[in-house]
C-alpha cells in the first residue's frame, strides 16, 4: 500500500495535445476498523498511519477515552487480501458491547460520518473547554505557509487534505495528510492519543480546508481549544464551537482571518 499512485495521463495545454505524461494520484482505499473482531466502520482513506487512524476514530466516537483502554492494534491480513483492516484489542474486552455499534458505518473521504445532529449528545460526554490558552494573531498568520511547506505529497498530487498540530509559539509538531480531511484529523489526534499526549490543551490545530461540525467534534475529543482553518466553517461548526468553548478561526489567509468564536484566545497587536 502506498499513499501515492503513479499514472499516465494525456496532457493538453492551450488546446494542443502534448502526448502522454507521468503523473501521480493520491491513493484511496477502504479500511475496515474492528474492535475485538467486531466490524465497527469502513473508512475510505489514504493508506498509512492506520493504527493512528483507528485510535483517533475510536476516541472521537467515544468507544475509548484513554490510551490505557487499548491493549493492541493489529493489521488483519487474509489470503488474497490487501491487509486493509485493523483490529483493536481492548485491555478490558468485557467492557465493550458490540450491540451498541451494530450499525455498519461507511464513511466517505468527502463527508465523514453523517447523522450526528445533536450537539448536546456530544457535549454530555465532556464539559465545555475552559482552556486559558491565548496566542498572538501573528502566530496564526504564519501557520498556513508552514503547513504548505511541509505538505510534500500535496505538492505532488494536489489531492490531499492536511491537518497539522502546532505549539502556541507556532512550531509544527505533527502533520497528517489524507484524501479525507476527517481521516487526517483522526490520524493526527490518534498519534498523540497513542503516545499518551492527550488532551492537547496547549496546542493549535490547522485544517487545510473547511471546518465542519465533525471536525470540531473530533478536535474537542482531543482537548484542542483553538482550531484554525484555511477555508470556511459551516453554521453547525460555529454553533458547536460556541457551545464547546472552542476558538474557531476561518479564512486564515495572508494577514487576514475571521474569528467566529472564542476571540478571547486571540491576542491582537497593540496600536
Amino acid at each position: 500500500m502506498a499513499d501515492i499512485s503513479p499514472i499516465e495521463v494525456v496532457r493538453y495545454e492551450d488546446g494542443r495535445c502534448l502526448g502522454e505524461r507521468d503523473d501521480v494520484l493520491a491513493s484511496e482505499e477502504p479500511l475496515e476498523i474492528r474492535v475485538e473482531g467486531h466490524s465497527i466502520a469502513i473508512v475510505m482513506r489514504t493508506p498509512g498511519s492506520d493504527r493512528e487512524l483507528a485510535a483517533g476514530f475510536l476516541l472521537s466516537e467515544g468507544i475509548v477515552k484513554s490510551a490505557r483502554e487499548i491493549f493492541d492494534i493489529t493489521t488483519c491480513v487474509a489470503p488474497g487480501d490487501s491487509g486493509n483492516a485493523v483490529d483493536v484489542g481492548l485491555a478490558n474486552p468485557r467492557a465493550f458491547d458490540p450491540e451498541k455499534f451494530t450499525r455498519h458505518v461507511f464513511t466517505s473521504s468527502s463527508c465523514g460520518i453523517c447523522g450526528k445532529t445533536s450537539i448536546a449528545a456530544v457535549l454530555k460526554r465532556r464539559r465545555p473547554l475552559k482552556n486559558p490558552l491565548a496566542v498572538p494573531a501573528s502566530v496564526l498568520f504564519a501557520l498556513p505557509q508552514r503547513l504548505l511547506r511541509a505538505q510534500s505529497n500535496f505538492r505532488r498530487t494536489g489531492g490531499l487534505h492536511a491537518c497539522a498540530l502546532f505549539t502556541s509559539d507556532g512550531d509544527m509538531l505533527s502533520l497528517c495528510e489524507d484524501v479525507g480531511r476527517h481521516n487526517a484529523l483522526d490520524k493526527l489526534i490518534g498519534r498523540e492519543f497513542l503516545e499518551k499526549r492527550t488532551p492537547l490543551s496547549s496546542r493549535i490545530v490547522l485544517l487545510s480546508g473547511r471546518s465542519s461540525f465533525e471536525m470540531l467534534q473530533k478536535a474537542y475529543t482531543g482537548g484542542i481549544a483553538i482550531i484554525a482553518a484555511i477555508g470556511a466553517p459551516s453554521s453547525l461548526a460555529v454553533e458547536f464551537a460556541r457551545e464547546s468553548g472552542q476558538t474557531l478561526v476561518g479564512f486564515l489567509r495572508g494577514k487576514t482571518m475571521n474569528v467566529y468564536t472564542g476571540a478571547h484566545r486571540i491576542l491582537a497587536k497593540q496600536k
